[in-house]
């Protein structure tokens, strides 16, 4: 990287909230994430020079688009800032963040204020699941299904158990992780959720498609995530400002849509999806660090296949082998790598755009001591691991603690 990206401060709203019940539309809900996010970071409006915004289906479930001109409607003084709204399913919000640091490492700007918004729970949750379904190739993938993404990781997890066996326990232990670390979020989804003892009842845990069942599946859920993110300039201008955290690297993989062609791909590779692998190791090479340097993970749980997946794409097992971290307790909270120590997008909530920015801000809590009761002991360097589609977007960072000094 030519120059360093601070986090100087960030907000995440409640995901446990249902905007609709509260009449509030994505005007509520980009003013309060925009406010409160400028507020812990110290920062006025007016010191803002560029807005991204991550959103994937805005028009979808509210009819709303052209998002990159509400942080103007609602702040008036954000009025002539430039901004545009940034889409790649569920990774919307960590391309948001990468277009932000591009702006910033051109130097052609200092300050960035980043958004990720979505909301979900404006339609019922049978139309919710047909409209994420057009984060697949629509019409030349699951077609007719009733659930795309849970049939879609279930297709994953059949490819782990083709490939190097697979026990559901496994899946389930990651479930019980996640909800247990979500108890601790006080913005997390699930926070109050009674959770069953035994996810193998097939009565209190469901089957939705295959191997994935209820409990293994992130929810349709309203938010939004916010960051404020400066340049080593800008800092030497502001010298009482305090960062959160500073990017030290990033990975960012696209390939095509339809997952049957991704998995065909990778055969004869031990990785399922090298795509995702290699994204890991940009950010690692970016960062100039190896996985021993990382002091735990935030990844993309949309479903527990998909955590399955990154837990050894990030290399703490080698490939089919996840089910060591998994036993060996190396994932929990008190393990040798946290992953979702903020209870994932399972416990903790998946308002689609918002995830890759709520994952940065969750990172950088956690390296500045910042995380509350999900703190992990010691943080000093965090990952993250976004993904978009079945994994037709992949993006990942490497966030570290902020020195003394930004010169």
């Amino acid at each position: 990287m030519t120059g360093r990206v601070w986090v100087l401060g960030g907000y995440q709203s409640d995901f446990a909230r249902n905007l609709a019940r509260e009449d509030a539309g994505f005007d509520a809900l980009v003013r309060e994430v925009m406010e409160q996010t400028l507020a812990d970071a110290s920062a006025a409006a007016a010191q803002v020079e560029v807005i991204h915004v991550g959103n994937a289906f805005g028009q979808l479930f509210t009819g709303q688009g052209h998002l990159g001109a509400m942080p103007a409607t609602v702040l008036p003084e954000l009025s002539g800032v430039p901004a545009s709204r940034h889409e790649a399913a569920c990774a919307s919000g960590s391309i948001a963040v990468l277009c932000a640091m591009a702006d910033l490492r051109s130097g052609a700007y200092d300050c960035a204020l980043v958004l990720g918004v979505e909301i979900e729970k404006s339609v019922p949750g049978a139309d919710a699941a047909r409209l994420l379904g057009a984060a697949a190739w629509v019409g030349h993938e699951a077609v007719g299904a009733t659930y795309v993404w849970p049939g879609q990781f279930d297709t994953v997890a059949e490819t782990y158990a083709a490939r190097y066996g697979l026990d559901e326990a496994h899946l389930h232990r990651i479930a019980e992780v996640n909800l247990a670390n979500a108890r601790d979020n006080a913005n997390a989804q699930t926070r109050g959720w009674v959770v069953p003892t035994d996810l193998d009842d097939p009565v209190a845990n469901p089957v939705v498609a295959g191997r994935v069942r209820r409990f293994d599946c992130s929810q349709v859920t309203d938010g939004g995530a916010g960051v404020v993110l400066v340049t080593d300039g800008w800092l030497r201008d502001h010298l009482d400002a305090r960062p959160l955290a500073v990017i030290e690297g990033w990975g960012h993989h696209t390939v095509g849509l339809p997952l049957a062609a991704k998995l065909e791909a990778s055969q004869g590779n031990p990785y399922v999806m090298p795509h995702v692998r290699d994204t890991v190791l940009d950010a690692f090479g970016r960062a100039g660090v190896t996985l021993e340097a990382m002091d735990g993970f935030e990844v993309h749980d949309c479903f527990t296949p998909s955590e399955y997946l990154a837990i050894d794409h990030i290399g703490l097992t080698g490939p089919g082998e996840a089910w060591k971290a998994i036993e060996n307790g190396d994932i929990e909270r008190g393990g040798s790598m946290p992953v979702n120590p903020s209870g994932g997008l399972i416990g903790g909530g998946h308002p689609v755009g918002a995830t890759g920015v709520r994952m940065l801000l969750d990172a950088a809590r956690q390296v500045s001591d910042t995380a509350g009761a999900t703190q992990v002991d010691g943080a000093r360097r965090f990952g993250t691991l976004n993904i978009g589609g079945s994994t037709a977007t992949t993006v990942s960072l490497v966030v570290g603690a902020a020195p003394d000094q930004a010169g």
